[in-house]
């Protein structure tokens, strides 16, 4: 089975670490996994090339996540970072560890030697182990496209990269819009269209679904592949019980003036959409199309066992929608 999903961080992570457990305990084999990374989060921080939603699904998936954070490595130190804010180098705002800045170094060494960021993922990614897993990770562009947000400050209006808006701001700041900078050059990495068509069943973590999901959608061909695709395609609500599970992804739908709730969420979609899991906090208030098939169960994803559950869910509605 050919499964290809699309994906954020933290929340798009650990779904997918969930699924590939789920996976190897189904007895029909074998399964391959090919993940859509967004790089809209991309980053250049002291010199270095930081890939946070790459870094993170590698990390998660490969066994190295610091668990507690969802983001950065496991027993991690900050040496490096201390030396550079004594010397008074910006910006500190963004925490690089140790171990996590090898990934960056190592990512800005080879691009600087002429290889794509999609040769650099798979060199990335073998270090991990995630071919042995089954795993392709796709970054969802070769191009260098960075998010930022339009705020409006002291009566002006000015753009932000979104780490900074994200993190330093802490969404605090009422976005007035996004802006993807480098879209107009960007075209889909080799591998992600095909990835789409060909797959037997596509899946939406719950990832952001406006910096997230919502970026690799605006990507040249992505959302047509989406529709095209004779795969069901079926997702899960990161709204739950009218907010975000994590981070600030309300913040962002109300940029857009759209509903914080997976009914917003899912109209995001309505063009491609076959099937939604929610929370049964917010299913009696669910509203969308009469053609999209919608189950219920817990999504909080606080274990693995939730988690499992949560992405076994999603397979078994797109295997019954497939049949």
């Amino acid at each position: 089975m050919r499964i290809t999903a699309l994906a954020g961080g933290v929340g798009g992570a650990r779904f997918l670490r969930g699924l590939r457990r789920h996976l190897d305990s189904r007895d029909d084999g074998p399964h391959d996994l090919t993940i859509i990374a967004n790089t809209g989060d991309d980053i250049t921080l002291f010199g270095l090339r930081v890939s946070p939603d790459v870094d993170t699904l590698l990390y998660t998936l490969g066994g190295g996540i610091h668990e507690g954070q969802g983001w950065g490595r496991a027993d991690e130190t900050f040496a490096l970072q201390g030396e550079l804010a004594a010397y008074g180098v910006e910006p500190q705002w963004f925490g690089l560890g140790d171990r996590d800045l090898g990934t960056h170094v190592a990512r800005s060494m080879w691009l600087a030697q002429g290889q794509s960021p999609s040769q650099v993922t798979e060199r990335l990614a073998a270090r991990w182990g995630l071919p042995e897993q089954r795993v392709q990770l796709l970054p969802m562009t070769d191009a260098f496209v960075e998010t930022h947000v339009v705020v409006e400050q002291d009566d002006q209006q000015q753009a932000v990269h979104f780490q900074e808006w994200w993190i330093r701001m802490q969404a605090a700041v009422p976005a007035q819009r996004f802006v993807v900078a480098g879209l107009d050059r960007a075209s889909a990495a080799p591998g992600v269209l095909d990835a789409i068509r060909s797959a037997d069943v596509v899946l939406l973590p719950p990832s952001n679904p406006v910096v997230s999901i919502g970026i690799i959608l605006l990507v040249p061909g992505v959302r047509d592949a989406l529709r095209g695709t004779s795969a069901p395609v079926v997702g899960v609500s990161p709204i739950v019980g009218g907010g975000p599970v994590r981070g600030h992804a309300d913040a962002c739908l109300k940029a857009l003036d759209v509903e914080v709730s997976p009914s917003g969420v899912a109209s995001l979609y309505r063009d491609f959409l076959d099937g939604w899991l929610v929370d049964p906090a917010d299913a009696a208030s669910f509203s969308g199309p009469a053609a999209l098939t919608v189950r219920d169960l817990p999504l909080l994803m606080k274990d693995a066992a939730s988690t499992d559950a949560i992405a076994a869910a999603a397979l078994d509605l797109a295997l019954t929608l497939r049949a």
